[in-house]
């Protein structure tokens, strides 16, 4: 695996960012964007889970770029309680995952902002693949799934998740008949899990749709 930084051009100023691909890119399956955990709570695109989910897109065949939302890192901007880091990554997906197939996840707030984008999207630039964990849904209002895409879609919860109830998710899932697949006593962070978590997003990315 190869990585490089990259600025990109935000709404908010500068977005600092990581693109991450397998070392033959020749056969490249698309570009994932991941996006990070609450800025206001330590979240970066650093997190042990953001790692995790870019390091199972980059071993499915896909590049993976994980960014900083404004204020956090090098990335310019203050907190805009999700209306600005939705348009943080649109930008990032607009400038370095402008061509080929696009997959989009994310992690607690990340998911929330991932679903969001998804939704916005969807209708110019359908996604391959979306991955969401740990959705924020007790706090956001994470969007709904395209119905096309509710098979594209990947949703993981840990069964004890201290941050962001199970029941939350499920009730959000629920109308939509869209499956959440729950770790078996799995926190919010996954400590201990991420292994299994990689597994399970791999598995879901062998998938074709």
């Amino acid at each position: 695996m190869q990585s490089q930084r990259l600025e990109l051009a935000g709404p908010a100023g500068a977005i600092e960012a990581v693109r991450s691909a397998p070392d033959d890119e020749a056969s490249l399956r698309g570009t994932a964007v991941v996006a990070h955990p609450h800025p206001q709570f330590g979240g970066t695109m650093n997190n042990k889970v953001v790692q995790t989910l870019a390091r199972a897109f980059v071993m499915a065949g896909f590049a993976a770029v994980r960014f900083n939302f404004r204020g956090v890192g090098e990335s310019a901007g203050t907190y805009d309680e999700g209306r600005g880091e939705l348009q943080d990554m649109l930008a990032v997906v607009q400038q370095a995952a402008a061509e080929g197939p696009l997959a989009l996840a994310g992690f607690s707030f990340g998911a929330f902002v991932a679903s969001q984008a998804l939704h916005t999207l969807w209708e110019q630039r359908p996604a391959t693949h979306a991955v969401l964990v740990g959705a924020a849904a007790s706090n956001f209002d994470v969007a709904q799934v395209p119905e096309p895409a509710r098979m594209r879609t990947l949703v993981v919860h840990g069964e004890h998740d201290d941050v962001v109830p199970l029941a939350a998710v499920l009730d959000w899932a629920r109308p939509q008949l869209l499956p959440v697949t729950v770790v078996p006593g799995g926190a919010h962070f996954f400590h201990g899990q991420l292994p299994l978590l990689r597994e399970l997003v791999g598995r879901h990315l062998q998938a074709r749709f």
